[in-house]
């Protein structure tokens, strides 16, 4: 979970730390962490702790598992309401609309076209939760999805198998206050579904031109391409192959007046293939073109 309120960094909550021996080495490590313990015989030596340490740590009587009882009303330690519990931990609500998925996104996709991060011991498959907006977003086709179609859609789709697992709509997780388990009458959100997305890296995805040494060009080649889905591509590859991008197209059988937003996330790796062997292919002239894009808007995200 993110940090509390005025304190920054990620905070692990443990529930029934008992002894103490996870939360030791929890702290050992640096993180910080709320201790959420229902046996009253160990939080002498929870407290303990916590008094020799600043604001590292911090312990509540509180049995998480029996949070919000079904009656309603005054309660007692280690009994708790959730909204008590996580005022007297000073943690702001965040309202369900407020997702950084794209962020998430952008940068898992680098790790995993570089094999840096979790993708560096190999093809780790992912369950996340998204909006249906990020969703429809990495499952969009080009041409009738254009305005959908983005880099991230053809790069997570060469990247990873996609498979929508689960669709949940929003208000299910919208409560009335005096009637926890009802939704609340009249909600009304935008992209209504989060979306439970597996992402499944490709076994093929490393082969030919593809390495994690040269992925950084097709990942660069993608974004310049789709800043605008109604570009005409052969304008684009033009810049950066010494005017003869009608012999990149005519390889592929692509025709010349193709836009950008028309063309498969294939394709847009077919490009990157015959591109990789052209001797004419001038990288920095594309490198150039990001930098410039970078600083004119808002381009990386």
């Amino acid at each position: 979970m993110g940090g509390a309120a005025g304190r920054p960094g990620p905070v692990v909550l443990e529930f029934e730390p008992g002894p103490g021996i996870l939360t030791r080495t929890l702290l050992n490590a640096g993180t910080r962490v709320i201790a959420l313990e229902s046996d009253m015989s160990f939080l002498p030596g929870l407290q303990s702790l916590e008094n020799n340490l600043d604001g590292q740590l911090e312990v509540v009587y509180c049995n998480f598992f029996k949070l919000d009882p079904g009656y309603h009303g005054w309660s007692t330690p280690p009994i708790m309401d959730s909204v008590e519990l996580f005022k007297k931990l000073d943690i702001s609500a965040v309202p369900w609309t407020a997702g950084k998925e794209r962020n998430l996104l952008w940068k898992l996709i680098y790790a995993l076209y570089e094999c840096r991060s979790i993708y560096h011991c190999g093809r780790v498959e992912l369950n996340m939760i998204m909006s249906e907006k990020e969703y429809k977003v990495l499952t969009a086709k080009p041409g009738e999805q254009m305005r959908r179609y983005q880099a991230l859609s053809v790069l997570w789709q060469t990247g990873c198998e996609i498979q929508l697992l689960h669709m949940e709509p929003r208000s299910s997780f919208l409560t009335n206050s005096k009637t926890p388990r009802l939704p609340r009458p009249g909600s009304q959100i935008t992209n209504d579904h989060l979306c439970l997305v597996r992402m499944t890296p490709r076994r093929n995805l490393f082969t030919g031109a593809m390495t994690d040494a040269t992925s950084l060009t097709f990942i660069m080649m993608v974004k310049q391409c789709l800043i605008k889905q109604k570009s005409k591509l052969i304008d684009i590859i033009n810049t950066w192959n010494l005017g003869n991008g009608y012999k990149v197209l005519e390889q592929l059988e692509i025709p010349e007046n193709i836009l950008t937003g028309h063309l498969y996330p294939e394709e847009y790796r077919g490009i990157f293939e015959v591109l990789d062997r052209s001797l004419e292919f001038d990288r920095s002239l594309l490198f150039n073109d990001v930098f410039k894009n970078t600083r004119n808007r808002s381009f990386v995200f």
